[in-house]
């Protein structure tokens, strides 16, 4: 049943590619899934037209293991394939931003969200204990690089800024689902002893160093092979497919993070196909079949987002949480990348209004939707899944949308100052 509902999903996803690319010219990611939320509409207006239907529909949807289908398949591919197109040298020259963007800044975020919602969720009467608000405050604080960078070249951002964003990205997807494991060990811990904190940062160092040391090793192994099969480019394709595959299996085995993990492989197998790789069929080869694959996931990826709406247990309470979560999670954001930026050295520091256009291109997208689904069933599991959903759904359509306008605003803004 869980193939045939693959082949759905694949199909669909095709078909609101190619009408969003025909009617209403989106961008790719963005148009894919508002068109699915549109058609999640009409599948809960089947409702009021047609019951048996409309259940026949959700059960199917049901069916759909979001977290399984991400975390299992679909994340290994996005962030290798994201992380292969990264210029590795103009990262390094802002590894110290990119660092504690994703360090720091993530942490940040986490509790300042955390307890902003703690406090706000208790105005409207939602009884949330804290410790699960932090876990909120975890799994919403990763940014989504893959909607907004297109957008932001062709606003023409800086490189400088655009790097930060898209290796903040990549590294704080890691960094937040460590951080996620660790509180929600804490929010699920039985017994009289609780957790020992150096048990978290055991845990934590193991998951992050160990993923960053894998990440390495198979970056190493993976050059080995494609400096050994130049001639055959289509072998060196098949061999980047097994490695993503394998090394993300591996990680799970040793319990390391494999989303880090696939980051450091992506970033050294792309610094060797641009910087030492003499063979151009295996450059164009590997360079093209990533790019379409990245592609063709993400649209998979945001047309599930926007199914899965139909499956959202609605209450009013729940939205008045979302409509509040979004400003805590933007200001947040600002005051994370605030703090950050203070941290950094003078010359690598942004002024005020990038640090507005950091902020409002920090979207959030499959992986805090992935992250939520993971908590155990309980009295809060359907509200902040909800809660999630309202900003994941802002943040990609509204903040996607408008991206290019703000970059474009702040950087006169830049040039009359």
């Amino acid at each position: 049943m869980m193939f045939q509902i693959f082949i759905g999903i694949v199909a669909l996803s095709s078909l609101l590619s190619f009408i969003n690319k025909k009617l209403f010219k989106l961008p790719d990611t963005i148009g894919v899934m508002f068109l699915a939320i549109i058609a999640s509409l009409f599948i809960g207006a089947l409702n009021f037209m047609d019951h048996e239907t409309f259940v026949s529909v959700c059960s199917v949807i049901d069916e759909i293991d979001f977290r399984t289908i991400l975390f299992d398949f679909l994340l290994s591919f996005l962030l290798f394939a994201g992380s292969i197109h990264v210029n590795l040298h103009q990262l390094l020259e802002e590894k110290g931003a990119v660092l504690i963007y994703a360090t720091v800044g993530v942490l940040i975020s986490t509790f300042m969200i955390g307890t902003l919602f703690y406090l706000a969720a208790g105005s409207i009467g939602m009884q949330i204990d804290y410790i699960y608000c932090l876990v909120f405050g975890a799994l919403i604080s990763p940014t989504d690089p893959i909607a907004v960078l297109a957008l932001l070249k062709k606003a023409g951002a800086p490189k400088d800024m655009e790097i930060k964003i898209v290796g903040e990205s990549l590294f704080n997807d890691g960094v937040g689902i460590v951080v996620f494991i660790s509180l929600l060990s804490i929010a699920t811990m039985t017994g009289e002893h609780g957790v020992e904190p150096s048990h978290i940062l055991t845990e934590f160092g193991q998951e992050a160093l160990g993923g960053i040391a894998l990440g390495l090793g198979l970056g190493l192994l993976a050059r080995f092979f494609l400096k050994n099969i130049y001639e055959a480019p289509m072998v060196a394709v098949h061999i980047s497919i097994a490695m993503v595959m394998g090394g993300y299996w591996l990680a799970t085995m040793v319990h390391v993070s494999g989303a880090l993990a696939m980051v450091v492989l992506g970033l050294m197998v792309g610094d060797y196909l641009h910087k030492k790789c003499n063979s151009q069929p295996l450059k164009e080869n590997m360079n093209v079949f990533w790019k379409v694959l990245d592609e063709i996931l993400n649209a998979i990826l945001f047309v599930l987002i926007g199914l899965e709406i139909v499956s959202l247990n609605f209450q009013p309470n729940y939205l008045i949480a979302g409509v509040l979560a979004v400003p805590i999670v933007l200001m947040s954001r600002y005051v994370s990348v605030w703090i950050s930026n203070i941290l950094l050295k003078k010359e690598h520091r942004s002024n005020s209004n990038k640090l507005v256009i950091l902020t409002w291109a920090g979207l959030r997208g499959g992986i805090s939707i992935a992250l939520t689904l993971t908590l155990p069933e309980g009295q809060f599991r359907e509200g902040l899944i909800f809660i999630t959903y309202c900003v994941v759904v802002f943040s990609i359509i509204v903040q996607g949308l408008t991206i290019d306008k703000v970059v474009v605003k702040m950087l006169n803004n830049t040039k009359t100052n």
